[in-house]
Formats: structure tokens, C-alpha cells, sequence
């Protein structure tokens, strides 16, 4: 038996990658796209290739661009579509600690958005976030038509 594809394998661990951090399961993303979970983790692993239909259909699911599943895009931070406010991509190694999927799952327990926006601030505060990166921010929500705090 062959190996699987490099591309099928990144193309699959970016699926994964992006089912955990949103906190699906197998079985509820396979739901949602009319496979089995046993066909998902077959797609996860790489050992089968996902049809450009089917790919469609993950990407919008996921909430993310189909280009997303090829290049090095942080997934926390990917863009919904239709895209959004790119931001710098973080270490792909710190994406995959179990303490940073607890913190993005965490996170989007809160229902109340208004206490998501301000835990994302503190712990930008808390990080140290560059003045460049505030500026870019401000811009971003100026342009979105964003009231200033």
C-alpha cells in the first residue's frame, strides 16, 4: 500500500485542526456534511482524498476559505468568509499544545460577546500587543464601520 500524499495528509491535519479548535466532533462534522465519522478520520489522516465538492462543503462549514486547508494560515485566527482582517500567523507548534485548544474552547463557551471582546483585550493587554498592531486594529474597525472606544 502506498503512502498517502503529503498534500491529502496537510490537507487533512488542517480539517482536524479546524474541527477542534471550533470544538466539533467527528460525528457532528461528518453529520453536517453528510459522511460518516469513519470517512472523516480516513480525510483527517490523509488515507483519503477529499473531492473538491466535499472540500467546498468543509470550508463553509468550518468557516473558513478552501485556501486555508493548503497554506500556513493560523487557524484560530483564520478569516471567515468572506475574508476578513488578517492578522499576523502565530507558531504552528503553540496551536497544537493541549493548553491553547482548553483556552480557544473556554473561550467560546462565553455566550456573552461583549465578555469574549474583553478577555480577547486583556489578553492582548496582557501579551503586550505592539502599538502597530493596536493602529492596524483601529483601522481594520474603521473601516468595518466600528465605533471607537
Amino acid at each position: 500500500m502506498d503512502k498517502p500524499n503529503p498534500i491529502d495528509v496537510q490537507v487533512g491535519s488542517r480539517v482536524r485542526l479546524r474541527r477542534n479548535m471550533l470544538g466539533l466532533s467527528q460525528e457532528k462534522l461528518g453529520e453536517a456534511i453528510g459522511i460518516s465519522f469513519q470517512q472523516l478520520q480516513k480525510y483527517e489522516r490523509g488515507a483519503n482524498r477529499i473531492a473538491v465538492s466535499r472540500l467546498h462543503m468543509l470550508s463553509r462549514v468550518l468557516d473558513v476559505p478552501v485556501t486555508f486547508f493548503f497554506d500556513d494560515m493560523d487557524p484560530v485566527r483564520a478569516p471567515a468568509i468572506p475574508s476578513g482582517f488578517a492578522e499576523p500567523p502565530v507558531e504552528a507548534d503553540s496551536l497544537r499544545k493541549r493548553e491553547t485548544t482548553e483556552l480557544v474552547d473556554a473561550y467560546y463557551v462565553i455566550e456573552d460577546a461583549a465578555v469574549r471582546r474583553r478577555l480577547l483585550e486583556l489578553a492582548r493587554a496582557l501579551a503586550g500587543e505592539s502599538d502597530a498592531v493596536k493602529g492596524l486594529a483601529r483601522l481594520a474597525k474603521s473601516a468595518r464601520g466600528e465605533r471607537r472606544d
